[in-house]
Order: structure tokens, then sequence, then C-alpha cells
């Protein structure tokens, strides 16, 4: 269950400033940033799933991701001094080639990046020689690919492929995004698939040998 129903709705119903409002009060109430950024991934589950099952669209996800990033702007700070100042790994992140949608992205990317990890964020539409080239210069060990289309799921394959073929075997790689599953994963051969972006921190935190 939510910490803060209300501020939920807000989200899911797209209150842009009822929800930076009902943000701002929560913060100057001393209120723990990470009960903030639960309560948007739970609205982002519930406006995916309204895109899923055709009950929204395109033009609401990027609104819903426009509020995301405004309040992520406004918590962000707020976390800096919780964090801890030794990185626990380096992660390449980003949407794969075709695809631009970054709401899914920049939540998984926010989340690892509080939780101890170096994040590259590479942005939306990201060729696989892209992932291959950022991986090698700053030493990597994981690669997130996300996609929210059916059509990212070649891309995906061919990033996991290019990554093999240029020697990186030792990088774990974990797809999420839209109706990622086991199967999808088998597909591309990722090493794991996230649900939420909670999922992607255990299994960073997994393989980097934390927890």
């Amino acid at each position: 269950m939510s910490n803060n129903q209300t501020l939920v709705d807000a989200i899911v119903d797209m209150r842009e400033d009822d929800a930076l409002q009902m943000v701002q009060s929560t913060l100057d109430a001393g209120t723990d940033p990470l009960a903030i950024l639960d309560d948007c991934s739970e609205a982002m589950e519930i406006i995916g799933k309204r895109f899923e099952e055709g009950d929204c669209f395109v033009p609401e996800l990027i609104m819903a991701g426009e509020v995301l990033n405004q309040i992520t702007k406004m918590v962000k700070p707020k976390m800096t001094t919780t964090v801890k100042t030794k990185k626990l790994g380096k992660i390449v992140f980003g949407t794969v080639e075709g695809d631009i949608h970054d709401i899914a992205k920049d939540i998984v990317a926010f989340m690892l990046d509080i939780n101890g990890f170096e994040v590259t964020d590479l942005g939306v539409d990201v060729p696989p020689a892209k992932f291959v080239d950022t991986v090698q210069k700053t030493g990597a060990t994981i690669v997130g690919l996300s996609g929210f289309l059916t059509l990212a799921y070649e891309p995906m394959k061919e990033t996991v492929n290019a990554l093999k073929a240029a020697g990186l075997d030792n990088v774990k790689i974990m797809i999420g995004g839209g109706q990622i599953d086991e199967q999808i994963r088998e597909y591309t051969g990722a090493d794991a698939f996230g649900k939420d972006a909670m999922t992607a921190v255990s299994l960073a935190k997994q393989w980097v040998g934390v927890n």
C-alpha cells in the first residue's frame, strides 16, 4: 500500500500542480524522500497498466513522464546526503534503438543512482555499438536495456549479441519495460529481466555481491 495515496492519485490523474505541491509540502515536513519515489513508482505502474489495456495513450505517458521528471528534480537534492560516497559498481543504462520511451528508464536509473551505483544514462534510441563503446570506456559490469514497445525486442537481442561479440562476457545484462517477461529474456539472451525499479536494484546488488 502506498505511503501517500493522495499523491499517487494526483500523478495518475495528471494533476501536475497538485502533485508538485504535495511533494513540496511532504519534503518540507521531513518525510523520507524514498517514500515519495515509492509513490511515483506505484503511480507509473498504474499508468503503465492503463496504457497496456488501451485506457490511456502516448500523450498521457509523456505527460506523466514530465510530472515525474519534475518530482525527481525536487527529491534528488534531498537524497544526496543519505547516499554512500563509495559507489557499489558501474552501470550503463539506456533505451534501445528504435524506442524513444524514457519514463521507466529514468525511474530505474534514478533508483540505481540513489542506491549507490554509478549510472551512465545513454538516453533513448541507443544503438548497440554505443552500449559496447560506453561499457569499454567506463569499465561497467552491468548493462540495463529498457524498451517499452514490442519493437524493442530485436534491438535488445542485437545489443546483447554485440556486447558478447566484443568479448564482454563478464558483463551482466538486465532488460525491462512494457511487456517484457521470461520468454523475452530468453529470446534476447539477457541475464535477467526486471518488473520494476526495485527489482533492478536488487539484481544489481546481487551481481556486485551486496546483500
